[in-house]
């Protein structure tokens, strides 16, 4: 019928799909505590992975008591990605932990907005590096223990009094070969920004 013909509709900005917010995201923590297996136990994609063999070379630089089954080390970074509630894209960068590669560190922090401190309990004092290099730059950061061979045996309690760890800080209980578990350590960090963010805005 002539002057009837339906006018196509334009889309509303909110009816159009948009990108998913991308969040850069650091696994952090001291040399063998699970940051490469973290990254790959949660990474939908292929994780990158720069790995190399330990050698006789390293045996005077590399402290692998309580992990003398390590075989490889991390000597650039590690690199995944995961897709959170459909609309955050967490793109995840896993630190190398030898003391001889941490002048990268500076540069993965670049436009990070939060980390996660990996934390084995039978070296505890390996992840003291990676806290302090968090609080001294104002990144929030969460505490995860690695539950290697799946236990647990101090409750988070404890842990966050043997790390003097201050109360806004979350100690959460893991299994970096979990996909779950690691998941829900992203999840808490998330949380955590998005609160912080709402807060800052409402003061």
């Amino acid at each position: 019928m002539a002057g009837s013909e339906r006018v196509a509709e334009t889309p509303t900005a909110s009816a159009r799909s948009t990108a998913p917010e991308a969040v850069k995201i650091l696994i952090a923590g001291g040399f063998g505590v699970g940051k490469t297996t973290m990254v790959g136990s949660v990474s939908e994609i292929a994780p990158l992975r720069t790995e190399e063999p330990l050698t006789a070379a390293g045996l005077d630089v590399d402290d692998l008591a309580g992990i003398e089954e390590k075989r490889a080390t991390t000597v650039a970074l590690d690199f995944g990605r995961i897709t959170i509630g459909g609309d955050v894209v967490l793109y995840l960068f896993g630190t190398p932990g030898q003391q001889r590669f941490w002048f990268m560190w500076n540069d993965l922090a670049i436009g990070a907005l939060g980390a996660v401190v990996l934390v084995d309990v039978r070296r505890p004092e390996s992840s003291f590096a990676a806290i302090d290099f968090f609080e001294r730059r104002g990144i929030p950061f969460v505490v995860a223990v690695n539950g290697f061979h799946g236990r647990h045996p101090y409750p988070a309690a404890e842990i966050r009094e043997a790390l003097a760890l201050p109360e806004h800080v979350q100690v959460l209980l893991c299994d970096a070969r979990e996909r779950t578990s690691s998941r829900d350590v992203l999840i808490a960090l998330i949380d955590q920004l998005i609160d912080a963010a709402a807060g800052a805005a409402a003061s």
